[in-house]
């Protein structure tokens, strides 16, 4: 079954990847405003009023996506040992300043780009001009103005681990390094004792076990990054032009949304990047719709708009530095176990943090 699967989705991996991005894309935008996830929000509410209900509904999502990943690889359904997150170039430096860049600008920006994504879907105007910001100075940072300034910045702060004897960058295959284990064996304990003790930290928290909307919100995002892994992984073909092996990210799509946009005559059809990026403003728009929710809204004053416009420009920047966002690297990135993703969402916290700091000593 699953072999028929993949060779039907092989033989026109742009149909399935784009409906099937757009169908996943929606159920994420849907699920983020009707349960008010926001990764920024929950830095907010921890240090402001003490409650990590929203942080751990963050967690569940990332432990979630690990447990589904390390059973899609068991049964053959996906090879995320293929995926970007997992080069042997650990790219430290990157990885941590990126992060940084990205969380205090999620704070001036209003929220991650997923947030911003959602908002903009319910009638947010100044989340719209945030987005467009944020892809270009992608694009920019890609191979633009930007581009240059990240290859000399960057490129020597990186660890060749293959160089060590390593395949890859993930956890599973440094404690194999450390200990001798077999790979598979040092895979799974990687994955139950961080799944394990990140899910431990979550339900041991009563105020959480007992918030539907928290739950549904750390688990339904969770599933919506395996989809992708799932959708992508059975439509992978090492021998196409552009092969995709991904889930959900939004930091460079934003970009790659513009692009498609401005040259949509250049293209076969929309990305599976481009189709999770308009799902997720679609599901958003719907489930605003559903709540009597959907209002326009703008800036309030020139400060908020430069505010605002500062953070887009950090968030894309940072995002392609770090290679990923609040949910491209720290739940999609890893949920692959890679140490580049785990240190990004590290110093993307770290981030937010200093973000609000800041933003407080402006107040």
């Amino acid at each position: 079954m699953l072999d028929m699967w993949r060779e039907t989705m092989v033989e026109n991996p742009g149909f399935y990847l784009g409906w099937g991005g757009l169908l996943i894309g929606t159920i994420f935008g849907f699920i983020v405003f009707r349960t008010n996830f926001c990764t920024m929000g929950s830095i907010s509410d921890f240090l402001s009023f003490g409650d990590f209900r929203r942080f751990r509904s963050w967690l569940l999502a990332i432990a979630t996506a690990m447990i589904g990943v390390a059973l899609l690889e068991r049964g053959g359904v996906a090879d995320v040992s293929l995926s970007m997150y997992v080069s042997p170039t650990f790219t430290w430096g990157a990885n941590i300043a990126g992060g940084l860049i990205f969380g205090i600008g999620m704070v001036f920006g209003g929220g991650c780009v997923s947030k911003n994504l959602v908002r903009a879907g319910g009638g947010d105007l100044r989340s719209l001009l945030v987005l467009v910001v944020i892809g270009i100075t992608a694009f920019m940072t890609i191979g633009g103005l930007f581009g240059p300034l990240r290859v000399a910045v960057f490129g020597p702060v990186t660890a060749d681990l293959g160089a060590m004897g390593l395949a890859d960058q993930r956890l599973g295959t440094v404690l194999a390094a450390l200990t001798g284990m077999a790979a598979d064996t040092a895979a799974l304990v990687a994955v139950v004792v961080l799944a394990g003790g990140i899910l431990a930290y979550c339900f041991s928290d009563k105020g959480f076990r007992t918030s539907p909307s928290h739950l549904i919100a750390g688990v339904g995002i969770g599933l919506c990054v395996l989809a992708g892994w799932a959708l992508t992984g059975l439509a992978y073909d090492e021998f196409a032009d552009n092969p995709t092996l991904i889930s959900l990210t939004f930091a460079r799509p934003t970009g790659d949304s513009l692009d498609y946009l401005m040259r949509f005559t250049a293209f076969s059809g929309p990305s599976f990047a481009v189709t999770t990026t308009a799902g997720a403003l679609l599901g958003a728009f719907l489930a605003a719709l559903s709540q009597k929710k959907f209002a326009l809204a703008t800036f309030s004053d020139p400060s908020d708009t430069l505010r605002n416009l500062g953070g887009a420009v950090m968030m894309g920047f940072g995002g392609v530095v770090a290679l990923g966002c609040t949910v491209g690297q720290a739940v999609t990135g890893f949920s692959t176990l890679a140490m580049g993703s785990g240190l990004t969402f590290i110093f993307i916290v770290i981030g937010g943090i200093i973000g609000m700091k800041i933003m407080e000593a402006l107040a």
